[in-house]
């Protein structure tokens, strides 16, 4: 029996590993394999549909004290598939570990990372299999937490079908604007792309997720870019894809990901990007878009001007790239996994 593990779905409402999640729970529907989807009382998903609502298919659990951090008990002789670096210590029993970047390791310190880190390494030192999303993941694993390179499988993510070119919409520039996804932390370089558009006369910057923009940010936002910004707190995919289709490009200077999956989206929705070509980005990147070997105003600025003059040819290069991508490839390839293991 494989057990799917949702504890993910009490850690966060909506973010890149919960919709990594909801995809193979869609896609292990259509097999024959026999499955139990774990869920945790009170955490409010909507990801589970109806018709896996069903005896056999679905748990309703109570989380115990803290839940997300502890072993997960299943009978022996299973397979359990962790949302979020959680094992089973069933001797008979075997692991999978999705591992999705090593932002902790890079960025975090004090109890926070020690904790994460602790509870990483220990599902990870457990599996069976394990899943990295990037290669630039697979070696961040083998720096950061050395296991036998023979457990380690790389499988992209994919990428949703709600992102595509529009017909009779397109990036006009009497409209200016740029697109900005996503979190702000410092490494993000949220302050770099400001201060670019800051030096573009006639830009704005569209600001979509991130959570609300705190004090520090209304006030460099207000101090370069005054009247020039606007801040979407949730886009819908399809709302998403409109302003995809509309925006100049999107800017994406983060210092590091482990996959990248706006970057995805806006490929295959034919928006041209800038992004910084370090950590997973020249992976999923290719060369469908202008990549800086540094990350500076002057380069961004540089990135623009590239995307003036070779708009064309960066969306046609964009949508063949993003084609090396889905979530049918990904899930199939897990499944594979699970096969193999069962």
């Amino acid at each position: 029996m494989l057990y799917l593990d949702g504890i993910i779905y009490n850690l966060q409402s909506y973010g890149g590993i919960s919709v990594y999640y909801n995809q193979i729970i869609k896609a292990i529907k259509a097999t024959n394999i026999e499955y139990t989807i774990l869920n945790y009382e009170n955490t409010g998903c909507q990801f589970i549909s109806e018709d896996v609502r069903q005896p056999g298919r679905y748990i309703n659990l109570y989380p115990r004290f803290l839940e997300r951090y502890r072993a997960v008990d299943i009978p022996e002789n299973s397979l359990l598939h962790s949302s979020y670096y959680r094992f089973s210590k069933g001797k008979k029993n075997k692991n999978i570990t999705t591992v999705h970047d090593f932002t902790y390791e890079k960025y975090m310190s004090g109890l926070r990372k020690y904790v994460h880190c602790h509870q990483k390494y220990n599902a990870i030192k457990n599996s069976d299999k394990i899943i990295c999303i990037s290669e630039n993941t697979a070696n961040d694993l083998l720096r950061y937490c050395p296991v036998p390179e023979s457990k380690i499988e790389i499988i992209h993510n994919g990428v949703s079908d709600n992102f595509y070119e529009l017909k009779n919409v397109n990036y006009n520039d009497d409209d200016n604007f740029m697109l900005f996804i996503g979190s702000r932390k410092a490494y993000k370089n949220f302050q770099l792309a400001v201060e670019a558009i800051n030096k573009l006369e006639g830009f704005k910057l569209y600001i979509v997720g991130g959570g609300p923009l705190g004090k520090a940010e209304k006030f460099l936002l207000d101090k370069y870019i005054p009247y020039r910004y606007i801040h979407y707190p949730y886009l819908t995919e399809q709302e998403l894809n409109l302003k995809f289709n509309q925006a100049h490009s999107l800017i994406y200077p983060s210092s590091y990901e482990g996959f990248g999956i706006p970057l995805l989206e806006a490929m295959r929705a034919g928006c041209p990007f800038i992004a910084y070509n370090h950590s997973s980005i020249p992976e999923v990147a290719g060369d469908a878009g202008y990549l800086m070997d540094e990350l500076s105003i002057s380069n961004l600025i540089d990135g623009i001007s590239f995307i003036n003059r070779n708009r064309n040819q960066i969306i046609k290069k964009g949508l063949s790239q993003a084609q090396r991508f889905s979530w049918k490839k990904c899930t199939d390839k897990t499944i594979d996994i699970y096969k193999k293991l069962l």
